[in-house]
């Protein structure tokens, strides 16, 4: 064994499956993933730089991490993600802690930087061309940081959109897609593992396979993904609704193993901030996808997030936002504050808006939402429902889990009694019993009493 290594992976899900592939990686080259960072040899930092909190978080954990090198048994910090990709110029300047800097596009590098760290090199960059293609093999190496029963599957990375306030396709560079058989083996692979539901996910999936197949080809990779046996469930995040085809709303109305689930950024409800934002849709064009969607599922759980206090957002458009929420009932909603990243388009707009007025929409907006949430889950009271279940409650005789209108760490629970201890990633009925804002509480059914 060459050393012990501990990863922490900060930002998105897509980020945790970077960190997941590095893991592999290292483990296959001679490191034993550990997870106290007093006890690491090599300590690994995922970054994400997203927004300005998210910055601020990565550099609060790199600080955090660094002082392993003084009480630890620490020999080296890497960082790896995005800050290191968007700051590479004056990383070392700013952050003399770290030892090395892996771009967002050179993580297979992972290992061979650990090696140099071991003797004796310091402060040194690995940056590849941030739009070079997808490695297939990847994703068999991965080592699961999930829960064992679900995994996400990372389908393509960076991003063609450049919407005026983004910085991904800076730091991720353009879509590429991974191949079709490669996602499938390594979803195989998963289910062997023990995993039940996949969470597909990528900067925006429903352009799945435009780059390799000419066309999206989402809806044939959701097919063949639900041919494998032991996966149960397949969820969607990140569709735009401008790329959302009909194929793919016809699979997930048809496919029993797809959830009736869809996470659908859509970022605003106002055309003229669409606009502003270099969005590709428009509130008529929204309008009809989720119509769409409610034909073909009744029963879909569409969720989406915002954003609000853009530059230049007057009190009409953030009324018609308001409204539009308010018309559209989304079944989940998440508001995020405009954040004003350098380097991009709306960051020198005019009209910036005061922080105190950003947060005050924000909470309007989810004060409407948290009453849409609530009487929709009010609508469940009474239904037996599939539950996944993910746990117990510390000192209580309740579990919890989610249904498969839930996303994992991002929506609501339900939260039950049971006669007999389910385990963590069996599937239980769940009669429901009381609602709460967001979540769900009942009691587990059997046989005899589910039949009736």
């Amino acid at each position: 064994m060459k050393g012990k290594v501990a990863f922490t992976s900060l930002g998105c899900d897509k980020n945790r499956v970077d960190s997941e592939v590095m893991l592999g990686i290292m483990r296959k080259k001679g490191y034993e993933p550990i997870a106290d960072e007093g006890e690491a040899d090599i300590i690994v930092v995922n970054t994400c730089c997203f927004i300005r909190d998210a910055l601020e978080e990565s550099i609060e954990t790199i600080l955090e991490m660094a002082e392993y090198k003084k009480a630890g048994s620490c020999k080296g910090l890497i960082v790896t993600g995005c800050l290191g990709q968007r700051y590479k110029e004056e990383f070392f300047d700013e952050l003399p802690e770290v030892d090395a800097v892996l771009g967002t596009a050179a993580y297979e590098e992972i290992a061979e930087a650990a090696d140099r760290i071991l003797e004796g090199e310091r402060s040194f960059q690995c940056m590849e061309d941030i739009d070079k293609p997808m490695d297939d093999e990847n994703g068999n190496l991965r080592v699961l940081s999930t829960a064992p029963y679900f995994a996400y599957l990372k389908i393509s990375e960076g991003c063609d959109n450049h919407c005026t306030y983004c910085v991904i396709p800076q730091m991720r560079g353009r879509h590429r897609s991974r191949s079709m058989e490669s996602l499938v083996e390594e979803a195989k692979m998963l289910a062997d593992q023990g995993v039940k539901e996949l969470v597909i996910v990528a900067q925006d999936t429903s352009i799945y396979g435009r780059d390799l197949y000419g066309e999206p080809k989402l809806h044939v990779l959701l097919e063949k993904l639900s041919e494998i046996e032991g996966i149960q469930w397949i969820r969607l995040l990140y569709c735009y609704p401008e790329t959302l085809t009909e194929e793919t709303i016809k699979v997930m109305a048809e496919n029993e193993k797809i959830c009736h689930y869809i996470d659908m950024p859509i970022q605003h409800g106002c055309d003229t901030v669409l606009k502003r934002m270099g969005r590709k849709s428009n509130q008529a064009l929204i309008r009809s996808t989720v119509e769409k969607l409610r034909k073909a599922m009744p029963d879909i759980a569409i969720r989406t997030t915002l954003i609000v206090g853009f530059p230049g957002e007057t009190e009409e458009e953030f009324a018609s936002l308001k409204n539009f929420v308010e018309e559209m009932r989304f079944d989940r909603l998440g508001v995020f504050t405009y954040s004003q990243e350098e380097g991009t388009p709306a960051a020198s707009m005019d009209g910036q808006i005061d922080e105190d007025l950003k947060e005050e929409r924000q909470r309007i907006i989810m004060d409407v939402q948290k009453n849409i949430a609530a009487a929709l889950c009010e609508e469940e009271v009474g239904k037996k429902l599939e539950v996944l279940v993910e746990g117990r409650l510390p000192e209580e005789d309740v579990y919890c889990g989610r249904t498969r209108w839930d996303a994992p760490d991002i929506d609501g629970m339900v939260f039950f009694h049971a006669k007999e201890e389910p385990c963590s990633g069996d599937f239980v009925m769940v009669e429901i019993k009381e609602a709460g804002d967001y979540d769900l509480m009942g009691d587990v059914v059997y046989g005899d009493e589910f039949a009736e």
